[in-house]
């Protein structure tokens, strides 16, 4: 038997929550704004889709409802202080842009401010699902364009080298690892079991 550690239930989430921490953006009129989440996933291919969570109290999620729009960028080890302060400053009470000094950019298919120095930006459509949004605090959004840092991912996939950019994860506390060496799985595989499913 596995050795095995109980885990407090309303701290099981960091259990699972250590892909990559990604920012949010939007634009209503004049106003921009950034936030940090580490809630946020694809759901879909064609045409490709993400889930992100918004809780009711952000800016953001007021934003994005107003807009309709929004953008997910993925920041590197670079970006980590700066993920910290977006994503601890309300931007209720401040210009997050102004005061953290980030730079930034404006979508080709959105007015989304899409912030200088990520690993990735992807612009999205609100996927408008109301029940969803006010019971789970989770939006979805249509990848309507997106872009990578030919640094690190090109050819359709993450090339993540020794020394280089990588990908961040919040595993809470002011605590972030970036992703680690890759791997491939041994060609030769087991034959599968009936189990195996």
């Amino acid at each position: 038997m596995s050795e095995r550690l109980p885990v407090p239930l309303e701290k099981a989430y960091r259990l699972m929550n250590h892909g990559p921490t990604v920012l949010v953006s939007s634009r209503h009129g004049e106003a921009v704004n950034v936030m940090a989440a580490s809630w946020a996933m694809p759901l879909d291919f064609a045409p490709p889709k993400v889930a992100v969570v918004l809780d009711k109290s952000t800016l953001t999620r007021r934003m994005v409802e107003a807009s309709g729009e929004f953008a997910l960028m993925v920041p590197s080890r670079e970006l980590a202080r700066l993920t910290l302060e977006v994503g601890g400053t309300t931007g209720n009470e401040v210009d997050k842009f102004a005061a953290f000094g980030a730079g930034y950019w404006t979508g080709t298919q959105t007015g989304a401010p899409l912030l200088d120095g990520c690993l990735a930006w992807l612009e999205c459509r609100l996927l408008p699902e109301p029940h969803i949004q006010d019971t789970y605090d989770l939006f979805l959004g249509q990848v309507v364009a997106a872009w990578a840092d030919p640094a690190v991912f090109r050819d359709g996939h993450w090339h993540m080298e020794e020394g280089g950019k990588k990908s961040i994860h919040y595993v809470a506390g002011g605590h972030f690892f970036e992703t680690g060496a890759a791997f491939e799985a041994s060609a030769e595989l087991p034959e599968p079991s009936n189990n195996a499913g």
